[in-house]
């Protein structure tokens, strides 16, 4: 056993006296990472598990706009055990003068496959679609049911069907595997949509069919046939990946969730090193005499690193216990919560991540302090210099303290699903932390220099204040540091939160249309366009043919090995236009003549291209309705999807889909008086015809925004709450200086008002000083997300910034106030003879 350690086993012993803050401020860093990742980790793998539920079936085949033909449904009768269809698509619920915009999926009896619906009052599936007095049956959302005003057994009409609803559709176990809804679900048996016109050739709707394995057969072996089978408009998904839009999102903020908890651990890491340097300093005698009795520097560095990493696993494990268990604590309560499964079990992998992340940012916020007292002499030491010595350590040290960053942050973009995002939330901590600390030294320049001022000798109060703040011993650094990390954090969240909401409230009735009208088929037009142009409550109203396709090849290469990109992924809108549609803005090359009859040709939207690497001259493939249609891009315009209108990335000429199955979409501008109106003669004239209101779509869109920036303020303040416990720990470690000052002041004449004012006045600057830099981070910070990421414009927000600066004065006030309690209360005669 070497000497070093033998000596750092024996202080342990003496217990953790002044390391409580230490401790906790690991546990609480730890264990917000740990947690964060246990409960991502429980949803993956419950989504992994239940993907045949959460699927319908063991695979999938979607096809879009059109049903399976009768060879198509004779192959998968052939290759599978069971096959269940499914027929998912918009309408609109009508009640007598009501109506509502509802999201229809069409079963048959086979469904579901995997997996129970659950219904109320309890039904089976087919006594649910079994109807009654002669019309068929439906289930609804509760949500939907209460918007109509339904109740069980009453009537509503889906296109020109009438359904009779059963039950309130309470569970629906592969609610998970469709597309987007825009509305509550209505379930209804699709043979009973067969003269409801909503499922005319060209109209906007999915077929997906599921299918179970039959005995000794395999995912990839079903998967290669159907690929051959097929043509390039099916889509494969199976329970592998039973819904991995959902998987996507719980990885990405889960991945950020933990980036925001690393940003917790860093304002840890400033309490950890402001407990190393009290410690150390504490320990100036031990250090003092070892040295004296010949001790190396290397020695007494050993001695202390050993104690420090013998108390780090100490808080790490804490923290591993705490972020572990508490998911398991909470299983209960969240699975009931949550809309997707989760399997709450402990997960290795996200405790090893959270304790790799506490033991690297240990080492990052001591290993500077250790290392100086291994340069300082035995004769400094015992002048009280300590481990506040102003020595540079050893290149080895700070080649250590570099590769411990590069390492943290190189395990952060590696476990994270983005790693750019990684490297900007770390840059971003580095970057704030820097400001914090040039605002903290800032702050003791101006106030060592405003308490020499003649202008303050007759404001005692403010006097004593502004020198105490100015005092190296009172922890501005401290403070600001860790209260400015997390106000920052919370800030930033506040910033973008108020400016979506804004972007999404304020600017949105200016530019969007008011209403969508979708599946108008040719011969409707007309009428369509006639009802609108008849209204004087009718602003600009824009149409254009609208169909669904694939992008199956670029420049003969498939579409899956070009690149990764929206546009590349499922099915995308597409159009055709023998003119360029107004407000058309080209980038590059030209519109083809209005007469063209040619090859095939398309314009691209401008951005898009860029992203996929597409250029003028290049050929891109489309599957539209089974069928391969390769056009040459002739053109790039700007797309602007801000503004709420038709916008589509492909346009082709006229000539090249004009045989093709399609409707068209509408967008309409109207005031408010004019919409109900509107909707009503629509709706009656034209059954089949959608509306989506816009408004209802940014609703949900901002319902949306606030639960994430719910989930992520919950994550920042966690970050805040360890920031309070450093604040808490700056105020204890400077309660015996405060308890010698009271002393002093009141020998001094000053009267308890006049002390308790200026303990309060000073934690209100350092609380101050802690928001405003955050306020400025917090707004750097948000600009740079709205406009560089999400390409929106950013305007200051008052009243979040107004509310994180009084958090920072309030939080340092109550520590302040707090620790100042005890030195009020001491009897200065006591304090004073124990300084002789």
């Amino acid at each position: 056993m070497t000497p070093g350690w033998r000596i750092a086993r024996r202080e342990l012993r003496g217990g953790l006296s002044g390391f409580w803050i230490f401790l906790l401020c690991l546990t609480l860093g730890v264990g917000a990472i740990a947690a964060v990742g246990s409960v991502r980790a429980a949803l993956e793998s419950g989504l992994a598990r239940q993907g045949s539920v959460l699927l319908g079936g063991d695979a999938a085949l979607r096809l879009t706009y059109r049903l399976a033909t009768d060879a198509e449904r004779d192959w998968m009768a052939d290759h599978a055990r069971q096959v269940s269809e499914v027929v998912d698509f918009r309408s609109m619920a009508v009640v007598g003068e009501d109506r509502a915009l509802t999201q229809v999926k069409g079963i048959d009896d086979a469904w579901p496959l995997r997996g129970q619906a659950r219904f109320e009052p309890p039904l089976t599936v087919a006594e649910v679609l079994a109807g009654r007095d002669g019309l068929p049956g439906a289930a609804m959302d509760p949500l939907l049911i209460d918007r109509l005003g339904l109740r069980i057994g009453d009537r509503f009409r889906l296109g020109v069907q009438d359904f009779v609803l059963t039950a309130a559709l309470t569970r629906e176990p592969d609610a998970l595997s469709g597309s987007f809804g825009l509305g509550p679900r209505t379930l209804v048996a699709t043979r009973a949509l067969a003269d409801s016109g909503l499922l005319s050739p060209g109209t906007l709707f999915e077929s997906s069919y599921r299918l179970t394995l039959r005995p000794g057969d395999s995912l990839d072996g079903l998967r290669a046939e159907a690929t051959q089978y097929f043509d390039a408009g099916m889509r494969w998904r199976d329970s592998r990946r039973g819904a991995p839009g959902v998987e996507t999102f719980v990885e990405r903020l889960g991945s950020f969730l933990v980036l925001v908890g690393l940003a917790g651990l860093a304002v840890g890491g400033v309490g950890v090193s402001a407990a190393v340097r009290s410690y150390l300093d504490a320990k100036t005698p031990v250090i003092a005499t070892l040295k004296t009795l010949g001790a190396e520097g290397r020695t007494i560095f050993a001695i202390y690193f050993l104690q420090i990493g013998a108390l780090t696993l100490l808080g790490v494990l804490a923290g591993l216990a705490l972020g572990g268990l508490a998911p398991l604590a909470a299983a209960p309560w969240l699975q009931s919560r949550l809309p997707i499964p989760a399997e709450f079990t402990l997960h290795i992998a996200p405790l090893a991540e959270a304790g790799a992340y506490g033991i690297l940012t240990a080492l990052i916020f001591t290993l500077l302090p250790l290392a100086r007292v291994e340069r300082v002499r035995a004769a400094a030491l015992f002048r009280g210099i300590g481990a506040d010595a102003r020595t540079w350590p050893r290149k080895r040290h700070l080649a250590a303290l570099a590769a411990a960053v590069l390492a943290l942050i190189g395990t952060a973009a590696s476990l994270a699903s983005l790693p750019w995002l990684a490297l900007s939330v770390a840059g971003g901590v580095v970057a704030a932390l820097a400001a914090l600390w040039l605002a903290a030294q800032g702050l003791r320049a101006l106030a060592r220099r405003l308490a020499r001022q003649p202008a303050l000798r007759g404001r005692p109060v403010l006097r004593l204040a502004v020198a105490a703040v100015g005092n190296p011993r009172e922890g501005v650094a401290a403070v600001v540091l860790s209260l400015g990390l997390g106000l920052s954090v919370l800030a930033t969240v506040g910033q973008i939160d108020a400016n979506m909401r804004r972007a999404i409230a304020a600017e949105l009735p200016d530019q969007a249309p008011s209403f969508f009208f979708i599946d108008i088929q040719p011969d409707q037009l007309a009428g369509v366009l006639d009802r609108l142009d008849g209204d004087p409550g009718v602003g600009a109203v824009d149409t254009a043919p609208s169909l669904r396709g694939i992008v199956t090849a670029i420049n003969d290469i498939p579409a899956r090995d070009w690149g990764d990109h929206w546009v590349l992924r499922g099915d995308r809108g597409v159009s055709h236009a023998a003119a360029p549609p107004p407000g058309t803005e080209l980038t590059a090359g030209e519109w083809w003549p209005e007469d063209y009859a040619g090859p095939p040709l398309i314009s691209f939207g401008a951005d898009e291209a860029a992203e996929i690497g597409l250029s003028l001259g290049d050929r891109v493939t489309v599957n539209i309705l089974g069928r391969d249609i390769t056009g040459t891009v002739a053109n790039l315009r700007r797309l602007d999807f801000r503004s709420g209108g038709i916008g589509f990335v492909m346009i082709f000429d006229s000539a090249a889909l004009a045989g093709a199955p399609q409707t068209h979409i509408a967008t309409v501008h109207t005031d408010p008086a004019s919409e109900a109106a509107i909707l009503r003669d629509i709706g009656a004239a034209f059954p089949n015809v959608t509306a989506i209101r816009v408004r209802d779509v940014a609703d949900r869109v901002a319902e949306a925004m606030g639960a994430l920036a719910s989930a992520t303020s919950l994550a920042a303040l966690a970050v805040l709450a360890t920031g309070f416990v450093v604040l808490i720990g700056a105020a204890a470690a400077g309660e015996r200086a405060r308890v010698f000052e009271v002393a002093v002041l009141k020998t001094l004449g000053a009267t308890r008002a006049t002390v308790l004012a200026s303990f309060a006045l000073r934690s209100a600057l350092m609380g101050a000083a802690a928001g405003l830099v955050a306020v400025l981070v917090a707004a750097l910070s948000a600009w740079a997300i709205l406009t560089q990421v999400m390409e929106l414009d950013y305007r200051f927000a008052p009243g979040s910034a107004l509310a994180v600066i009084a958090g920072g004065v309030l939080a340092t006030l109550a520590a302040g106030l707090v620790f100042a309690l005890r030195p009020l209360s001491a009897r200065p005669a006591r304090v004073l003879r124990a300084q002789e």
